[in-house]
């Protein structure tokens, strides 16, 4: 079985909460700003491939108070990544010590994207990473699970995917991928071994 991971949240920590709590002293503040400012729906722009210059000017225009609180966003972006989920990690090796193939698909800013690349080797054992900014795709649409297919002429069938995002989940199994909303590396580990697979 082909095994097909999620990076932010199953291998790798992020939470821009971290940052802000450096920049705003009031944990209401933190929640509020990243509610209204920051927030999901803006983020996820940079997911599907817009520059993070383009997007804090974007932003600074609308919210100018907070033009130096956005610009933190992505100059001291990689303070919101303050590293690997080990147990994950110990899967992810423990699966390429078995010849498993392994690919990931990931929500993730190209530029940023290269970047974090350089701070975890783990990342080469993928023979395919498909990053959203690069394809300019996001999960859970369809399209960039059957890009992934399609490139490494994979099987929906003969894949297992591992996402943190339910949506995301559900997203795999609409092309026909078996999949595993992950929670904890117990649990995943566990997952695989009941199919055989770790």
């Amino acid at each position: 079985m082909n095994v097909i991971f999620d990076l932010g949240m199953v291998l790798i920590k992020w939470d821009p909460r971290i940052l802000y709590r450096k920049i705003f002293d009031d944990e209401a503040k933190v929640e509020w700003f990243l509610a209204n400012v920051c927030n999901h729906d803006w983020n996820m722009e940079q997911d599907r491939g817009r520059t993070f210059s383009e997007a804090v000017k974007l932003l600074s225009a609308e919210h100018p108070t907070y033009a130096e609180e956005i610009a933190a966003y992505d100059t001291r972006w990689h303070e919101t990544i303050p590293g690997a989920i080990d147990g994950s990690v110990d899967i992810l090796e423990s699966l390429h010590k078995k010849n498993v193939p392994l690919y990931a698909i990931t929500n993730w800013n190209q530029d940023k994207f290269r970047e974090t690349r350089l701070r975890f080797p783990f990342l080469n054992l993928f023979r395919d990473i498909v990053v959203s900014g690069d394809e300019k795709l996001i999960k859970p649409d369809a399209a960039i699970y059957e890009l992934s297919l399609k490139r490494n002429k994979l099987v929906a069938a003969e894949c297992l995917f591992i996402d943190d995002s339910e949506k995301n989940v559900r997203g795999a199994e609409a092309v026909g991928m078996k999949a595993h909303h992950f929670t904890t590396p117990e649990k995943l580990k566990a997952e695989l071994k009941k199919l055989g697979v770790l």
